[in-house]
């Protein structure tokens, strides 16, 4: 595979050879249309002055010495001969009589037609330009009149000026192809770092970043490059972080189940303490099961783009929800307040919307104070409703809202794993709120609660 640098080399050097080629086509057609064009037509011009001269009858000695009087005003050699074989003592070089005036050029003169001949010539050792002009009167051809030029040279038409032009043309294109050179090395500098770059990050060496040194598309090439590296290496981060917090918080569970369930083989368990060991398994193993429940909802709720949405009412969810979180705030003597509108219409997901309370509920339920009151309310706009959860609990700092719905994040690291549970509720209910073209966001004030205001748009029927 040819590198870049060659390709842009053999870009560079079919540039220049195109416009070398160009050069040369260009000026030889200079040199044919505006000299020798010329030429021949101020030839033909002298020779048609002469010819309408011409009187008819024989060529008088008189009009011949008149055709070669014309020869000292002008830079054209005129001749006139009665027989066209006569040519060659007034030349001074050697003609081919047949080569010259052959049959079907003599057709063309008794005709009236010129002849116009170019030929090199050894003796002037360049090229010679002729025409021939026929002096008729009744189809017979009396003479003619014969020009000729020779040819200058075009290397001869360059003066000094266009010898030194092309002199200062040749030196600009020896400081264009090093400036080009210079700019090629400065342009493929940074692409050989890019690549060192990748191959660094291909090795697992997240941390790589490229130096910024143009405002170019190299640079911004380089920009994306690391914005890229620094999104793999947070992803990298949240990975080794995820991996760490699901096995710490399934090592605690394990180890219960299987320091027990060893105990249990080996008989090593009084019969008094057997009923409470055995509550201790099921909650611990209750506990996997939901962290695995978790994480396969997260994982899944990653996958969706869009889901399907059908009427719900939001009053009836609502209070179907609340028979599920009862148990677990009877246990906190926890009460609910409930001031939603009941012909509010949500166009949403029932199992997904549920599962959104549920999450947020059970949050607000685990970190209220016993005897205290969870509100819920909502209002209604054109689009949307804005539903509030509001709980009496110990709130958190503002740092933490930021963080909240992130995986496995917790405001006190300190709480045990019962009480803090798995990290993972709030997380799913934002993944699950924005796959409903929703949002989630929270106000709380430390000592006094959290709100969590959750806004899911309406059926459009229902607004009136």
């Amino acid at each position: 595979m040819k590198k870049l640098s060659v390709k842009i080399w053999m870009l560079l050097l079919v540039f220049i050879v195109t416009t070398i080629v160009f050069l040369v086509v260009f000026t030889n057609f200079l040199y044919e249309e505006l000299y020798v064009q010329h030429t021949e037509t101020s030839m033909k011009e002298v020779a048609e002055s002469l010819q309408r001269t011409y009187k008819g009858g024989p060529v008088t000695n008189a009009f011949i010495e008149q055709t070669e009087d014309y020869n000292r005003f002008s830079d054209v050699e005129v001749f006139t001969v009665r027989n066209p074989r006569e040519l060659s003592a007034c030349l001074p070089f050697d003609i081919d009589y047949d080569t010259l005036i052959g049959a079907e050029e003599r057709a063309q003169l008794v005709n009236g037609n010129a002849v116009t001949k170019r030929g090199y010539e050894k003796r002037f050792e360049r090229e010679v330009v002729s025409v021939i002009y026929p002096l008729v009167d009744e189809n017979r051809l009396e003479g003619i009149i014969y020009l000729y030029v020779p040819l200058t040279k075009i290397t001869e038409l360059a003066s000094k000026e266009v010898l030194f032009l092309i002199l200062i043309v040749s030196i600009l294109l020896v400081c264009l192809a090093y400036i080009s050179l210079k700019s090629l090395q400065r342009v493929l500098k940074p692409l050989a770092k890019l690549k060192e770059a990748s191959i660094s990050m291909a090795a697992g060496k997240y941390d790589t970043r490229v130096d910024v040194e143009s405002q170019d598309e190299v640079g911004e090439l380089a920009q994306t490059f690391n914005q890229m590296a620094e999104s793999i290496q947070l992803e990298d981060e949240k990975k080794r972080d995820f991996l760490s917090v699901v096995s710490h918080e399934l090592r605690t569970p394990i180890s219960y189940i299987k320091g027990y369930g060893e105990a249990f083989e080996q008989q090593l368990i009084p019969d008094e303490k057997k009923m409470e060991i055995y509550s201790l398994i099921v909650r611990e193993a209750n506990r996997m099961q939901k962290l695995t429940n978790d994480l396969l909802t997260v994982a899944r709720s990653e996958t969706l783009e869009e889901v399907e949405t059908s009427p719900l009412v939001l009053a009836e969810t609502v209070r179907e929800v609340l028979q599920l979180v009862k148990p677990m705030a009877i246990e906190k003597e926890i009460t609910f307040s409930l001031l939603v509108d009941e012909e509010t219409i949500l166009a949403a997901d029932e199992q997904k919307t549920k599962q959104i309370f549920i999450n947020i509920l059970e949050n607000a339920i685990r970190y209220s104070p016993n005897s205290s009151n969870i509100t819920i309310a909502n209002k209604t706009t054109k689009k949307d409703t804005i539903i509030q959860i509001t709980d009496e609990g110990c709130g958190m700092e503002q740092e933490h809202l930021l963080h909240i719905t992130e995986r496995f994040y917790r405001v006190n690291q300190a709480r045990s794993r019962s009480d803090g549970g798995t990290g993972l509720g709030l997380s799913i209910a934002s993944q699950l709120v924005d796959v409903q073209k929703g949002s989630l966001a929270f106000e709380s004030v430390v000592g006094k609660g959290t709100t969590v205001y959750i806004t899911l748009p309406i059926w459009e029927d229902s607004y009136t």
